[in-house]
C-alpha cells in the first residue's frame, strides 16, 4: 500500500492525482444532489466554448463533466504506470526530467484517445439536443385527464416537441367547463404554484379547427 501511495505522490502521477482528486469530490457533489453533470453545458459563455472546442476535438455529445473526468481518469492511471517505471531505474538528473515529461505527453495522448473512443459510444447511448422545458409547453395543445378543471384542481397530458408527452398541473381563470378529455391550450406558467393556465381551444382563432 505505501509504494502504491508513494507512486501516486511521485512526478509526474502527482499532477493527475490531485486532478483525480477533484474529480471524485465534484462526483461525489453530485450523487448527494450538490450539483449537475450537465452543469458546464448549461452555461453560454465559457462553457459553451469548451463544449464546442471538445466537440471539434471528436468529444461531442456528451457532458463536458464526463469528458474531463474521464480523461483525467485514464491519464492518472498511464502516468501512475509510467511512475512506477521510473521508479525501478537507476536514472537521475536531466533525462529523469525529460523521461518524466515523455510519460505526461504518453498519458494525455492515451487519456485523449480512449476517451475519443468512449465519448463516441456514450454519444449513441445519450439523447441529442436540449432537454424538454416548461417553456416548450407554452402554446401547446394538452389534453384533459381529470373529470374537471378549476382554478385550484386539475391535470392534463401534453407532448413535448420530442415526442415525449407528460402528465402536469393545470388550472383555469375561469368556469369553462372542462372534462376528461377535452382539448385546451396552455398559455401561461405559475411558478409559485408549479401548475398552467389553460383555455379553450376554441378561443384560439384557427386552433380550433386544426385540432378537431
Amino acid at each position: 500500500m505505501g509504494g502504491f501511495i508513494d507512486a501516486a505522490l511521485g512526478f509526474p502521477a502527482v499532477l493527475f492525482s490531485f486532478l483525480l482528486v477533484v474529480v471524485v469530490g465534484y462526483w461525489v457533489v453530485v450523487l448527494i444532489g450538490g450539483a449537475d453533470v450537465d452543469g458546464l453545458d448549461g452555461d453560454a459563455g465559457e462553457a459553451g466554448g469548451l463544449t464546442g472546442f471538445f466537440a471539434w476535438l471528436g468529444l461531442g455529445g456528451v457532458p463536458v463533466t464526463v469528458i474531463i473526468s474521464l480523461m483525467v481518469a485514464f491519464a492518472w492511471f498511464a502516468s501512475l504506470a509510467g511512475t512506477v517505471v521510473l521508479g525501478t531505474t537507476d536514472l537521475n538528473g536531466g533525462v529523469m526530467i525529460v523521461l518524466s515529461l515523455l510519460v505526461i505527453l504518453v498519458a494525455l495522448v492515451l487519456a485523449f484517445g480512449i476517451t475519443r473512443v468512449l465519448a463516441g459510444l456514450l454519444s449513441r447511448l445519450m439523447p441529442v439536443g436540449p432537454q424538454p422545458s416548461r417553456g416548450d409547453f407554452m402554446g401547446a395543445t394538452c389534453v384533459v385527464r381529470t373529470g374537471s378543471v378549476t382554478a385550484t384542481f386539475g391535470q392534463a397530458e401534453v407532448h413535448a416537441k420530442d415526442g415525449s408527452s407528460a402528465i402536469v398541473q393545470v388550472r383555469q381563470p375561469g368556469a369553462e367547463p372542462f372534462r376528461a378529455g377535452s382539448r385546451a391550450v396552455i398559455y401561461d406558467f405559475d411558478a409559485q404554484g408549479e401548475f398552467f393556465w389553460i383555455m379553450p381551444v376554441d378561443a384560439v382563432p384557427g386552433l380550433s379547427e386544426h385540432s378537431a
